[in-house]
């Protein structure tokens, strides 16, 4: 017996199987994931900066210009009383307006790139947690590739990209909810399963915070995360085996709790009130006509979405990161055990993502239509609250798909050529993703910088007037993004653009011009 047996090594000869095969099988794979992923990061990074360099040409349109007057008027608390009594009662989303409009234009220039790194950061993190939930360790570059990849689709893969990137009020309200509920999803993970008792109490109590906030923020992202959270609750019971503890489950009802009063307190809100009133009288929204057309809407709203073929991208970029996980992780007979979890509850928790999507998409379209009518649906900047977890839902069965696969084939005869297929299948696919959108981006980047100078031009006319005490300018409505502009209505008096734009020039009326 040799020494290395005698203290109980694992010795084996280099012809068995399992000393060959796993690093047969990975080798191929060493130097192509690590070239795809910074090949992708670089390809849809670049379509994510040049979104975040449009934000320096951005300019005011619709609901800028009475954002704008209200934030340097009325200040921070000014605006919020004004949304709750006078608007809408979204007072988290006129809170966050005063600060992105209280130094004038500036915050709407900086704003795509904030919501860009914090998403950046966000994802990477969440992935990590990901990966070592499978049990791997975390490639860094091929998760900033998935990060990136499913930011660019989210950006410019709609009918929208104007509003869902540069438009800061949609910002606000339809994508900044969803970094911040990723970011309080990172927060969870991190406090529920504290050993202190004083940092679990401060995770329960921002659970509560952050949903009360976002509740009176989005409407939309309020009923799809209201949705995920209590599926994931229920599924965290402790007699069900996924969850040791109620922790996880406290934090989801109180999550739920938040959302809840937020959207009490918005619904309820004089503003809203004023809102619903001034809409003329029709059926209930479960009335079964309402529903019938909700339905239609629905239908409608999933034909535009499953029509553009680039979100596939989401699933391809993660079969990379499965096969970085296959690659990264330990030898399949050296991982370390997991806890047990009843097959039909493991299950349920793979599959939640798919009623979280259907039925958080229906209830949005359902949302849409009560406010803006049969044509609410078309209202895209909203679809931002579905597609973030449908994007992450692909990225994440697409990981588990891309995982098995490097995982089964480890040490199989030619695992190495069918592996280094798959990984160029995956990464060609996505690179096609990504570069479908460029279209899109170059007229995104011709239509905002070719307004941005003709707004300067006519911003600088107009001020000019003003200060020579002219009461009556001419202004000339610059359309961008499908938004209102100044005479978009027939009657000057219910025109509101056209009041807000008198009131950002200090001036009493505007005219065509």
């Amino acid at each position: 017996m040799s020494a290395a047996a005698a203290r109980g090594e694992d010795v084996r000869t280099p012809s068995s199987s399992s000393a060959v095969g796993p690093g047969t099988g990975r080798r191929p794979l060493r130097g192509l994931l690590p070239a795809a992923g910074a090949t992708l990061v670089a390809a849809a990074g670049a379509l994510v900066a040049v979104g975040c360099f449009l934000g320096l040409y951005v300019r005011p349109t619709s609901d800028d210009w009475c954002a704008a007057w209200k934030a340097r008027d009325l200040g921070i608390l000014g605006i919020m009383s004004d949304f709750y009594t006078t608007q809408n009662g979204r007072v988290a989303n006129a809170f966050l307006s005063g600060v992105v409009f209280g130094d004038g234009l500036a915050g709407t220039k900086i704003l795509p790139t904030v919501i860009a790194v914090a998403f950046t950061a966000g994802l990477v993190l969440l992935g990590c947690h990901f990966i070592r939930f499978l049990g791997g360790r975390p490639p860094v570059l091929v998760l900033t590739a998935c990060a990136v990849v499913v930011q660019a689709l989210l950006y410019f893969a709609g009918t929208r990209s104007y509003q869902v990137l540069l438009w800061a009020p949609a910002t606000i309200s339809h994508t900044l909810p969803s970094v911040i509920g990723l970011w309080a999803l990172l927060l969870a993970v991190r406090t529920v399963r504290h050993p202190r008792p004083a940092v679990r109490v401060a995770g329960f109590t921002s659970a509560f915070l952050i949903g009360f906030a976002l509740g009176t923020l989005s409407e939309p992202f309020a009923l799809v995360s209201g949705l995920l959270a209590a599926a994931v609750g229920l599924l965290s019971v402790p007699l069900l085996g996924l969850a040791r503890s109620w922790r996880p489950f406290t934090w989801c009802l109180l999550w739920c709790s938040g959302l809840l009063c937020g959207l009490v307190v918005l619904y309820t809100s004089p503003g809203a009130r004023w809102r619903r009133a001034q809409q003329p009288d029709k059926e209930s929204m479960f009335s079964a006509g309402e529903l019938r057309g909700t339905f239609d809407d629905w239908l409608r709203m999933w034909d535009s979405v499953t029509g553009q073929w680039a979100y596939l991208g989401a699933a391809a970029v993660g079969v990379l990161l499965g096969l970085a996980t296959a690659l990264r992780g330990p030898p399949p007979g050296r991982r370390e055990p997991r806890r047990t979890v009843p097959r039909k509850v493991l299950i349920a928790l793979l599959l939640l993502p798919v009623p979280v999507v259907v039925l958080g998409s229906f209830a949005v379209v359902m949302g849409l239509r009560s406010g803006y009518g049969p044509s609410g649906w078309t209202y895209a900047r909203t679809w931002t609250s579905f597609l973030v977890p449908m994007e992450l839902a692909l990225c994440g069965y697409g990981t588990l798909l891309g995982a098995w696969g490097g995982r089964w084939l480890s040490g199989r005869r030619a695992a190495g050529a069918v592996l280094a297929t798959g990984a160029v299948a995956a990464g060609c696919l996505t690179l096609a993703s990504v570069a479908v959108l460029v279209p899109n981006v170059q007229q995104l980047t011709t239509t905002t910088v070719a307004r941005s100078v003709a707004w300067d031009a006519q911003n600088s006319r107009i001020r000019s007037e003003a200060a020579r005490g002219a009461t009556d300018v001419g202004y000339r409505p610059l359309y961008i993004g499908g938004l209102a502009e100044p005479f978009f209505t027939g009657s000057y008096e219910r025109d509101w653009v056209a009041a807000c734009v008198s009131k950002w020039y200090g001036v009493d009326r505007i005219h065509r011009r």
